[in-house]
């Protein structure tokens, strides 16, 4: 099985924002803090199933959400899929 992927926010309004728009979609979500390996500026971050990654670029494009970066777990570490900007 598949690591779920994670999406870091730099604010808290934008992770709400998100968390809504995704629910919205479908999207099986978890709301969990920012681990700390990654530097952002909000405490929250969002968790979801890698086979949803298509539905969540798709979302986070369209509505114009702001992020920090999206990140999978590999070899004990968080890489950067996607970064925000």
């Amino acid at each position: 099985m598949e690591q779920p992927l994670l999406i870091a926010f730099d604010s808290t309004q934008q992770a709400l924002r998100a968390e809504m728009l995704l629910e919205y979609a479908d999207v099986d979500i978890d709301i969990r803090p920012t681990p700390k390996q990654i530097t952002a500026g909000c405490a929250l971050s969002i968790e979801f199933p890698h086979v949803q990654l298509d539905t969540v670029l798709h979302v986070i494009q369209t509505e114009q959400i702001e992020i920090r970066g999206l990140y999978s777990w590999e070899d004990g570490a968080y890489a950067t899929i996607v970064a925000g900007g």
